[in-house]
């Protein structure tokens, strides 16, 4: 990753599929940061790191998709990224939250 204007679309090897439970289903982008699920029902987030919007338990950026650790042993259906929080929705119908 980088913090460079990409002028046209440019693939995110970071997250290319090595196994089919990996592969992208859905994506969401916030003002500053960016969230993937991914078949196994993972979450991916990256981009800038404050108020906590990436899930993390820090204020870290990360220029490459990272794990969003908090959801192991769940599986999340839907994400939503906003200005400087996220959310998302787990198979059982629970909604979570962080940010700011």
């Amino acid at each position: 990753g980088d913090q460079q204007d990409q002028l046209l679309p440019k693939k995110i090897e970071a997250l290319a599929a090595s196994a089919s439970d990996q592969r992208v289903i859905a994506v969401s982008v916030g003002n500053l940061h960016s969230l993937a699920i991914t078949a196994d029902g993972a979450v991916w987030s990256w981009g800038y790191g404050d108020s906590g919007r990436l899930g993390h338990g820090d204020y870290q950026s990360q220029l490459l998709p990272k794990k969003i650790e908090a959801f192991a042993g769940q599986r999340v259906v839907a994400v939503s990224a906003a200005a400087s929080h996220s959310l998302a929705v787990t198979a059982d119908g629970a909604v979570w939250s962080w940010g700011s």
